[in-house]
């Protein structure tokens, strides 16, 4: 073996040279690697070998390029410098493939001439999830290898590949039952029967099928998901120069588009957002040797909407779950939705038919809460009221085994005053699901002032089995995610007293990158939750609202009225008119309101909410509120969540919007936050902040 940089060596297996990486933990293409690659293949031609293998130590091949290289100064051979040194090699050159090949890691493969892999290698091209593309090549490659249409689909979803659906795209030539040997295997075959040295880049017949038709029918498909995002569409350009242009030109035209995102704005953002997520789950105040409880069967209480949707969190993963409800019809209810919807995903293709059993089979539906007794962990899903969660706790602590985790899903309760009637607060933990439960990717953690640094490791950990991604926050009504979204209601219902229309808010928030606005927001959730015909007074819109008989989408009347069939919303005059007339009888004199006007006071208001928040500790980091309002709210992530972007307009000209409504309304969400304004003067960032 010679070893050629630090994470690069040589070994010899007969006429096969192995250029071996090791750099953990994913061997990313650190400058040291780009170099021992390139080093490694000249050298195995220079010592004589006949082929040459590229294989990768732990538990991955290359899994992409070293992200804390982007916008350094380049250091080491160029990543083009590899895959020429390896597409120009006069002997085979065998990518050997386990773990995942992705980004730069998939591009290096694309320039071996074969490829094989381990059943187990995943394949991808993921750089649209930093909001870029991939740019050595690979949109030139990828659509040459696998055909126009499936490269689309990998490049703009970001989504890997198996190894058998990469072999039956022409992406993988051979699935091995053990790596090194059949890479070595199939490298004394293709020196024994003179393969050809087969360049991915001279390769056109796939690209036929790369028809205008198909790239429309393409880009509208996905025109709904990625709406306001750029790198989708610049990655479909890309596919598109290799359809029409020589592949030289093809990717000059891919390395102009790389260049723009890369240096633009929302790929900055993205890749911002990438770090907060992962810096989400390290907790500064728990050690990371602190002893995690075994979390082997779960209970939930409720299967309705969000009970049924946590349930299913876990059983995605393997975990038993007991779930209770009081009535059996309640229970058979929702057992059948988790069932439909498990059904719905076989259907989709994404789940097979056979785990749709098994993932039933790991639930036992039960009326009885002592079926709890049992459990690991206990999540408590019934509908916010302090006096009922209050008995349950009672009932858990009464019930549970010593060392099971009592977990509230409130979304604002304090979690301090449901801990107070166990004798163990220390267990008890606040896992806030966002809905649907199912699906959301956020799960706001929250620790009361007794809660455990166990309990806290061990849910943070127990979120990754679930796919989650878990924030710890403090208690405060509404903790993050609320906290914010509250104050962001109050001035939504302000601006159309004073004559904004509800269509305008919710145009100016979903014109900005949000799924919808707070008063579709409000229609589809149903106005009527919470609302008691018998205590309504007339005294807000929404009661107005409730009282008209507008219950949402439910039934086809709210802030809009709803198509029966198509579910498509027009706004109603009808609710202007109430609106008006209600705001005249407050004294509000109603005006024309600005996009700009609706846009800072619905946005800055949170951010000053979002800064109050971090100054008191609900938060550890600036950057956690990002995540939260990103996974949980449907923030645009090409603006990097509202912290982030606070900071790209400028703290200052925030702080200046802020004291300005202040002033004009005098209400207290818009008191600067200390916090706020000290960041301002000094000119450090919001989404660097801790308490």
């Amino acid at each position: 073996m010679t070893t050629l940089t630090e994470s690069v060596s040589v070994e010899r297996d007969g006429d096969v040279a192995f250029v071996v990486i090791d750099n953990p933990p994913v061997n990313a293409l650190s400058f040291h690697v780009r170099q021992g690659l390139l080093d490694g293949v000249n050298q195995a031609v220079g010592d004589g070998a006949k082929a040459v293998v590229v294989i990768c130590e732990g538990r991955t091949f290359i899994a992409g390029a070293d992200i804390t290289e982007f916008g350094s100064p380049p250091k080491g051979p160029s990543l083009q410098d590899v895959q020429a040194v390896m597409e120009d090699c006069p002997i085979p050159v065998i990518a050997a493939i386990h773990g995942t090949a992705l980004g730069g890691g998939l591009e290096i493969a694309l320039c071996a001439h074969y490829r094989v892999a381990v059943d187990s290698a995943k394949f991808g091209l993921p750089e649209v999830k930093l909001g870029l593309l991939p740019g050595a090549g690979g949109t030139q490659r990828l659509p040459r290898v696998v055909g126009v249409a499936k490269a689309l689909s990998m490049m703009t979803s970001g989504q890997p590949i198996g190894a058998q659906e990469a072999a039956e795209y022409g992406l993988v030539d051979e699935v091995v039952d053990t790596l090194r040997s059949g890479a070595l295997s199939f490298a004394d075959r293709a020196v024994s029967n003179g393969w050809p040295l087969s360049r991915i880049r001279d390769r056109n017949e796939k690209l036929a099928e790369g028809t205008p038709e198909l790239f429309e029918s393409f880009r509208a498909g996905i025109a709904r998901k990625t709406r306001g995002f750029l790198a989708p569409e610049y990655n479909v350009q890309c596919v598109e120069a290799a359809v029409n242009l020589s592949f030289e030109d093809g990717l000059a035209r891919e390395r102009e588009l790389f260049m723009e995102l890369m240096t633009g704005p929302q790929s900055a953002a993205q890749r911002y957002y990438f770090f907060a997520e992962r810096a989400a789950n390290k907790v500064a105040d728990v050690p990371r040797d602190t002893p995690k409880l075994s979390i082997e069967r779960v209970g939930v209480l409720g299967a309705g909407t969000m009970g049924g949707g946590i349930a299913m969190n876990f059983l995605n993963a393997g975990i038993p779950v007991t779930i209770v409800e009081r009535e059996q019809a309640a229970l058979d209810r929702g057992l059948a939705v988790i069932r439909k919807n498990y059904e719905r995903s076989a259907k989709r293709g994404s789940i097979s038919a056979a785990d749709v059993e098994t993932r039933m089979n790991l639930l036992t539906p039960s009326l009885d809460k002592n079926d709890f007794a049992d459990v690991d962990m206990v999540i408590e899903a019934v509908f916010e009221d302090m006096d009922l969660k209050k008995t349950l706790f009672a009932e858990f602590d009464a019930i549970c085994k010593p060392n099971c985790i009592l977990a509230s899903n409130t979304s604002a309760l304090d979690i301090n005053v449901i801990a107070s009637v166990t004798s163990r607060p220390q267990s008890v933990i606040g896992t806030h699901f966002f809905s649907p439960a199912n699906v959301m990717k956020l799960l706001e953690v929250v620790r009361g002032d007794e809660t455990s640094d166990t309990v806290i490791a061990t849910t943070m950990a127990l979120a990754k089995t679930i796919n989650k991604v878990a924030v710890l926050v403090g208690v405060c009504h509404g903790f993050v995610g609320n906290r914010m979204l509250f104050v962001r209601r109050l001035e939504a219902n302000q601006m159309v007293l004073e004559g904004a229309t509800p269509a305008q808010v919710d145009r100016v928030l979903y014109d900005f990158g949000f799924p919808m606005g707070p008063f579709a927001m409000s229609d589809l959730a149903g106005l009527d939750i919470g609302w008691k015909a018998e205590t309504s007074t007339s005294s807000s819109i929404r009661e107005l609202m409730c009282e008209s008989g507008r219950r949402g989408q439910k039934n086809g009347r709210g802030y809009y009225t709803y198509d029966a069939e198509t579910r498509a919303s027009t706004p109603d005059p009808e609710v202007e008119t109430l609106i008006r007339e209600f705001a005249q009888s407050q004294g509000i004199e109603q005006r024309e309101v600005s996009d700009q006007e609706v846009l800072e006071r619905l946005l800055y208001s949170m951010i000053n909410e979002g800064a109050a928040i971090l100054q008191e500790g609900i938060a550890a980091r600036g950057s956690d509120i990002d995540v939260v309002w990103v996974n949980g709210y449907g923030w645009p992530v090409y603006t990097g969540g509202p912290m982030y972007w606070a900071d790209s307009i400028g703290l200052d000209k925030v702080v200046e919007q802020i004291n300005h409504y202040y002033q004009n309304s005098g209400a207290s969400h818009w008191k600067l936050a200390p916090l706020l304004s000290r960041l301002a003067a000094s000119g450090e960032k919001l989404q660097n902040a801790v308490p």
